[in-house]
């Protein structure tokens, strides 16, 4: 009988004990993360002005490719001032919002940083190259924007990792729902940015809307 009272009374206490438990869940990787990182999620603080505040303001500021493209070639500044934006510190270089319309002249897919060339004028030659992911080379949406900088970030790393969230965001949200097949020939539409190419190089247009047809 005293054995069965111990049990009983051990019992009582595990259960009272348990009672007092609270029940922690374990972080995802990316809420460690971001809890290391001090909240900071480029991810999420893309998809949160992506509609609201960035295409519009793109939408707003960009000119057609070729009109952009040949102000840029001839004076880079006075384009900028127009259509571009570039971070005050250091020599950043200027990054032009722009509407590009064409016909596909080539397409490159094999690759992950796949691309069209796309003919603007009616030439049959190229005047932009514009880039389909799903490796994205640069950070053009994010430097063509005016209403953020390096300077509200804590460093360069949180600096190109949200850069490369809007690479990530567009190809998620646009590219990779592009067919690869029979690109050439189609008719493309889009709005985007491109750094101010290298004396003779396409322009390296970023959409961040884009439509392809027959």
């Amino acid at each position: 009988m005293p054995k069965l009272k111990a049990a009983a009374a051990l019992a009582l206490v595990c259960a009272i004990a348990l009672s007092g438990c609270k029940i922690i869940k374990t972080p995802t990787a990316q809420e460690a993360a971001e809890a290391a990182s001090g909240g900071f999620n480029p991810d999420r603080s893309v998809a949160e002005i992506w509609d609201t505040k960035m295409v519009p303001y793109l939408d707003k500021k960009a000119g057609g490719l070729q009109e952009v493209a040949a102000l840029a070639s001839a004076n880079a500044d006075a384009a900028g001032a127009k259509y571009g934006h570039k971070e005050k510190q250091g020599s950043a270089p200027w990054t032009f919002a722009a509407r590009l319309t064409g016909t596909i002249v080539t397409a490159e897919t094999k690759s992950r940083s796949a691309y069209v060339d796309v003919d603007a004028d009616g030439d049959g030659k190229a005047d932009a190259r514009v880039q389909i992911g799903p490796a994205i080379r640069g950070t053009a949406i994010r430097d063509s924007l005016d209403f953020v900088n390096f300077n509200e970030f804590k460093n360069q790393i949180e600096w190109a990792q949200y850069g490369k969230s809007f690479n990530t965001h567009v190809n998620g949200l646009i590219l990779e729902k592009l067919s690869r097949d029979g690109l050439v020939g189609k008719k493309v539409e889009a709005l985007g940015a491109f750094p101010l190419p290298a004396k003779g190089q396409l322009p390296l247009f970023v959409p961040v809307q884009l439509t392809v047809s027959e």
